[in-house]
């Protein structure tokens, strides 16, 4: 209800946080004003992707249509920067009722819908994402001997019995024997049930712990950076101690930084020492240990937290993950020195019959690169040769799931595949990469570690409208829907590789033509001796 009166901000906050809609509610005397612009933000944070703006009371401005077209238009200038798609502007009198359930005899010139049609036919996603299983532990149940459940409510994901799980931060690993509730056991439990679950092997699981299938892992770390919405009269101050409300565990955190605050009649980001009352921002967060979670806008059940005062217990504000923190390495290796290996590079080469080179496979998702990849990774093995295949999903899965999509993310990600692909390469093997590297800067850095003429740089192109029609992870659907930000093509950048030794066009050419123009170019460079 805005305005409404800013103490009750923080109510707003709570009950828009499992909301798929909203309404705002305008004055059409007084427009749009700052708590208008404050619960809208608050509404995109939290991810909120349908919003219906009732321009109320225009029955005291006379039903004037011009009043109601200003309104409507200042709104849109301000949402469009907040990247809420749907928002639906209705005029009202609620208390005549007009456009409410009957369309307005009083405003003939508004042909829309009314609230009530607009509510009934609104078309609300339904995300059940089978993949990205996430189950907070909330309770230990251990009636007896022979029974040891754990309780809780499904956060994300699909999970049977049978399922392999994972429990972080520990990483031990089980199987689901049975799905249990008070009306008996279910072949499948799903996001927003509460069951409790039960575990083939008697592995050490506690509350605040979160169960995860393995494929699908999310970042363990002991800092984040979040956006915080405060809500209490003593400010957000970074270097005081808070407690923090993780899903079901509860652990002490300190705001290391505040980045910035945000205006929210602007938008623009101030600089701030501290955060007030009903104000929004920016704010990194270190914990006392690692802990699993994901970003809010990808899984908000586990990217969503509530700050508390150490002292009183009272909620102070509540913040919702943006991405993990990768510390800066540092280098700490003064007193450690190369191992000198007493088989070289060429022995291992030579007992292969063949050179060692890397095959940097790069292009937008959905271009064809695992296609490429596997094909190629097939073929080399009916040809006798050793190679190995660095895949960009499955890396995420292991050495990197610690990593988000951001900007210094993605180049850590690429950093660490390189390192581990000039390892490869100096076993003596063929390495096969099939990762988007966006940023040429990175691929040069690569291509750095990899010796003179053993780093080939493929560029697996086909145009977005193509990678979009394929598809085959329905990521490019949730970039355009605005589920993933960052995505590389929709609002993230792709640079081309500007002299890349093979340009394989996908659209153009069938699998078998782009993979003889590698076993091709390969041959000519004499990686694969005696072809």
């Amino acid at each position: 209800d805005t305005p409404g009166h800013e103490q009750y901000t923080r109510n707003m906050a709570t009950g828009a946080s499992t909301a798929q809609l909203a309404i705002l509610l305008v004055d059409a005397r007084k427009g749009i004003q700052v708590q208008t612009r404050r619960h809208s933000f608050i509404v995109s944070l939290l991810g909120i992707r349908h919003l219906l703006l009732a321009v109320n009371k225009m029955d005291l401005v006379n039903f004037d249509q011009a009043v109601f077209d200003q309104i409507s238009a200042d709104y849109q200038v301000f949402i469009d920067k907040l990247g809420v798609r749907d928002v639906r502007c209705v005029p009202v009198s609620a208390l005549r009722g007009d456009n409410i359930v009957q369309a307005s005899t009083a405003m003939p010139w508004y042909q829309g819908p009314t609230m009530l049609e607009l509510l009934e036919t609104v078309q609300i996603e339904v995300d059940l994402n089978p993949h990205d299983f996430r189950f907070p532990v909330q309770y230990v149940n251990r009636p007896h001997l022979d029974f040891r459940g754990f309780c809780g409510t499904v956060a994300a994901g699909i999970v049977h019995p049978g399922d392999e799980v994972v429990a972080l931060p520990s990483g031990r690993r089980s199987r689901i024997a049975t799905i249990v509730t008070a009306e008996g056991n279910l072949p499948e439990a799903f996001t927003g049930q509460a069951v409790t679950l039960t575990l083939d092997d008697e592995i050490d699981v506690s509350r605040g712990d979160l169960l995860v299938h393995p494929d699908s892992l999310p970042p363990v770390a002991e800092a984040f950076d979040a956006r915080v919405v405060w809500m209490a009269d003593a400010p957000l101050l970074p270097g005081r101690q808070y407690d923090l409300k993780l899903g079901t565990r509860v652990l002490p955190a300190t705001p290391e930084t505040l980045h910035y605050r945000v205006d929210v009649n602007t938008l623009e980001h101030q600089r701030a020492e501290e955060l007030g009352l009903n104000e929004i921002g920016y704010c990194r967060f270190n914990l006392n240990q690692p802990v699993p979670f994901d970003a809010y806008e990808e899984i908000p059940g586990t990217g969503g937290f509530i700050i508390m005062d150490r002292v009183s217990n009272a909620t102070v504000g509540a913040g919702m993950i943006v991405r993990p923190v990768i510390r800066q390495l540092v280098d700490k290796s003064r007193n450690v020195v190369w191992h000198e290996h007493r088989v070289t590079k060429a022995e291992r080469a030579n007992q292969k019959a063949q050179r060692p080179c890397v095959i940097w496979l790069t292009g937008l998702s959905g271009s064809g690169k695992s296609t490429l990849a596997n094909g190629l990774e097939q073929r080399l093995m009916q040809l006798g040769y050793h190679s190995y295949l660095l895949d960009g999903d499955n890396v995420r899965h292991g050495l990197n799931r610690d990593l988000g999509f951001s900007k210094d993310e993605r180049i850590e990600n690429i950093r660490r595949i390189g390192e581990v692909t000039a390892l490869f390469a100096d076993a003596g093997l063929i390495v096969i990469t099939a990762f988007i590297s966006p940023f040429r800067a990175d691929r040069a850095l690569v291509r750095a570690l990899i010796p003179d003429g053993e780093f080939v740089e493929v560029h697996v192109h086909a145009s977005l409208e193509a990678c979009e029609r394929r598809d085959p992870k329905g990521l490019y659907a949730k970039a355009r829907a605005g589920v993933i930000r960052d995505f590389t093509g929709i609002d993230s950048p792709y640079e081309a590789p500007e002299r890349p030794e093979l340009l394989l066009d996908t659209e153009r050419d069938s699998l078998e033509v782009n993979l003889e123009r590698i076993l091709g170019y390969l041959r000519e460079r004499r990686v694969l001796r005696g072809a």
